[in-house]
C-alpha cells in the first residue's frame, strides 16, 4: 500500500460558500444568558463570526499545515489523512499522536517542531520521533466516510495497518487525548506486540467499568477528582446523548451551517479547557476558527459524530479483546489534567495497566496537548525515553 502525497488546498468555491453563509447568518433569539446559562452567548458569537468573516485568513492556516508531508491512503475501503514528519536524530522512535473530538490533527500543531527535532528546541537528540499524525476516520480530510461500524477497536487496527503495512515500523509508541486516548490505550491493550508503550492525556482503560466507580475508590488526595467529574458531568452529557443516539439528524444542520458546526465546537472549548469561562485566554480565534473550518470545508461534522454511536452502543467502555492482566500490558503513561472531564483514581489505573508514569499536571484541561503542548512534550519525551 502506498500512500500518496496530500496537499492542503481547499477549493475558493467552497470559501466563497462559506463565507456567503456567514453573511446570511439567520441568528437565534437569546436573553438571560450572559453567563452561558442556556449555551452559547449570541454576543460573542456574532463577535467569533465577524472575525471568521472578514479577519481570518484561512490560506494562511492553509500554508502553515503544508509546512509538513501530508498523505492519504484508502485502508480497507477507508480514507486516512496523515501527516508523517520523520526526526532528527541518531535513533528515532515512531510514534502516532490520535486527536479526540472536537479536536483535529492540528491540535497536535506545537509538538511537532519539538519532538521530530528536540535539539532545536531545548532537548537531547536521542529524544527524537519520527511523528505519525492521522485524521480519524470521517474527520477533517480523512473523507468520506462510507463505512459503519468503525469504532475504537476498528480505528486502532487501521492504526496498526498503517504503521506496519504502510509505513514499515514494526513497533511503535502511541500517544493521545479525548477519543484519542481511547485509541491509544486500545492499541497498548489488544496489539501489545506492536506497541512500546501508550501515553494518553485523558485517563482511560479498555474494560474498566468508570460507572460504577464509588467513592471510597479515591484516595484522601483524590477529593478534587470527585468534584471535577460531577462538576464536568453536564457539560459533557448532551453532546454524547445525541452524537450515540441520533448523529445523522443533527448532521444535517450542522453540515449545512457553518455558525452551527461553530457554536457546537467552541462551547466544548469553552467548557472542557482551563479557560475560567474565558476560552479566548487558552485558544485565540485563528485557532478557533481553524478548528471550525476544517470540520465545515470538509464537510465532515456529521460524520464525526458517527465513533459515538458505534462506541457507546456497546456500552460505556471498550469491550476488553482479551482476560490478561492487566488490561493494558505494555508500558503505560498518563498525564492527569486537572480540568480534563473525566478522572479516575490512580490506584486503579495501577491495577489494571503496566504503570509507569503519573503525572498531575498543574494546569489545563482537556485539550492537553493545544493547551500546555510545552508539557505534553516534556512528558512524552521522559515517558518514551528508556522504552524499545
Amino acid at each position: 500500500m502506498n500512500p500518496k502525497p496530500f496537499v492542503v488546498n481547499i477549493p475558493q468555491v467552497d470559501l466563497n460558500d462559506m463565507v456567503r453563509r456567514l453573511d446570511t447568518v439567520r441568528w437565534a433569539d437569546d436573553f438571560g444568558n450572559a453567563d452561558w446559562t442556556y449555551g452559547v452567548e449570541r454576543g460573542w458569537l456574532q463577535d467569533m463570526v465577524a472575525y471568521w468573516r472578514s479577519g481570518f485568513d484561512w490560506r494562511a492556516q492553509e500554508a502553515q499545515m503544508n509546512q509538513y508531508p501530508h498523505f492519504r491512503i484508502d485502508i480497507d475501503g477507508i480514507p486516512i489523512h496523515f501527516l508523517h514528519v520523520r526526526g532528527k536524530g541518531a535513533t528515532r522512535k515512531p510514534l502516532i499522536l490520535t486527536h479526540g473530538w472536537p479536536w483535529t490533527f492540528w491540535d497536535f500543531k506545537e509538538l511537532i517542531g519539538p519532538l521530530t527535532d528536540p535539539v532545536a528546541h531545548g532537548g537531547r537528540s536521542e529524544d527524537a520521533f519520527d511523528l505519525v499524525v492521522p485524521s480519524l476516520p470521517g474527520f477533517g480530510f480523512s473523507t468520506p466516510l462510507r463505512t459503519t461500524g468503525v469504532d475504537v477497536p476498528r480505528v486502532a487496527q487501521l492504526w496498526v495497518k498503517l504503521m506496519q503495512d504502510v509505513l514499515g515500523y514494526e513497533r511503535f509508541g502511541a500517544a493521545g487525548g479525548d477519543w484519542g486516548a481511547v485509541v491509544s490505550t486500545q492499541l497498548g491493550h489488544a496489539h501489545r506486540e506492536r506497541l512500546i508503550g501508550v501515553y494518553a492525556t485523558l485517563v482511560n482503560v479498555p474494560g474498566l467499568d468508570t460507572l460504577t466507580l464509588p467513592a471510597s475508590a479515591y484516595g484522601p488526595d483524590e477529593q478534587w477528582m470527585l468534584a471535577r467529574n460531577a462538576e464536568a458531568y453536564p457539560s459533557i452529557i448532551s453532546h454524547i446523548t445525541v452524537h450515540s443516539r441520533d448523529p445523522q439528524t443533527l448532521a444535517y444542520a450542522l453540515v449545512d451551517s457553518p455558525v452551527g458546526t461553530a457554536a457546537w465546537l467552541w462551547e466544548r472549548r469553552r467548557a472542557w479547557s482551563d479557560c475560567n469561562g474565558d476560552v479566548l485566554s487558552v485558544f485565540d480565534r485563528d485557532s478557533l476558527c481553524t478548528l471550525a473550518s476544517i470540520y465545515w470545508l470538509t464537510g465532515t461534522i456529521g460524520t464525526s459524530l458517527r465513533i459515538y454511536f458505534e462506541h457507546f452502543r456497546q456500552g460505556f467502555s471498550v469491550p476488553r479483546a482479551h482476560d490478561r492482566h492487566p488490561s493494558i500490558e505494555v508500558p503505560t503513561g498518563f498525564a492527569v489534567f486537572p480540568k480534563d472531564v473525566s478522572v479516575l483514581p490512580r490506584s486503579l489505573v495501577a491495577a489494571n495497566s503496566n504503570l509507569r508514569r503519573w503525572t498531575v499536571m498543574p494546569a489545563g484541561g482537556h485539550f492537553g496537548p493545544a493547551e500546555k503542548p510545552a508539557l505534553v512534550v516534556d512528558e512524552l519525551r521522559e515517558f518514551f525515553r528508556d522504552l524499545a
